[in-house]
């Protein structure tokens, strides 16, 4: 094990002993569970583009980016096949057995960057929240969940542009 591994484990059965606490726990479970397949940020952003009819179409694109930050993150997942934690024991149950990038973390960081854009100041510090999350509840590694932010976040950078174009 090198020192990047060490250092993933140790992190994690650090944060994992947090979820010990029953509140933080079901804070924790119920931020996986909203985040499930991008879930809740794609809520957000319908949301969005119905109750700011003006730039429905901006919302609208940065939702469509935040699905395709999930997309790829399955994708790469699929090709890095990197084996969920097994030193902790997992506060939630998985769709997939592959931990490498947070799909959760991918479609978090895609919002707060797409949908903070558009002024959902609120949606950064939950999907931080949600990063968390699945470190608590034990079921990624720190790096896994890196990864995922910094592929989200890059995947909405990149469409900033196009989030913006046209009337809405």
């Amino acid at each position: 094990m090198d020192d990047l591994d060490d250092a993933d484990r140790r992190l994690l059965s650090a944060l994992h002993a947090h979820g010990a606490d029953p509140r933080v726990a079901a804070v924790a479970r119920a931020l996986s569970w909203s985040g499930e397949h991008g879930a809740l940020w794609l809520a957000a952003g319908l949301a969005g583009a119905v109750a700011d009819r003006g730039r429905s179409g901006a919302w609208l694109r940065a939702t469509a980016l935040t699905a395709g930050a999930h997309l790829a993150s399955t994708v790469v997942k699929r090709i890095v096949r990197r084996p969920r934690p097994t030193h902790v024991e997992p506060r939630v149950r998985t769709a997939g057995r592959h931990s490498f990038p947070s799909s959760h973390a991918a479609s978090a960081a895609a919002a707060a960057v797409a949908y903070g854009a558009l002024g959902a100041y609120a949606v950064p510090p939950l999907a931080a929240a949600m990063c968390l999350s699945r470190l608590v509840v034990g079921v990624h590694y720190p790096t896994d969940v890196a990864a995922g932010a910094a592929l989200g976040a890059a995947a909405a950078g990149l469409g900033a542009c196009w989030i913006g174009a046209g009337h809405g």
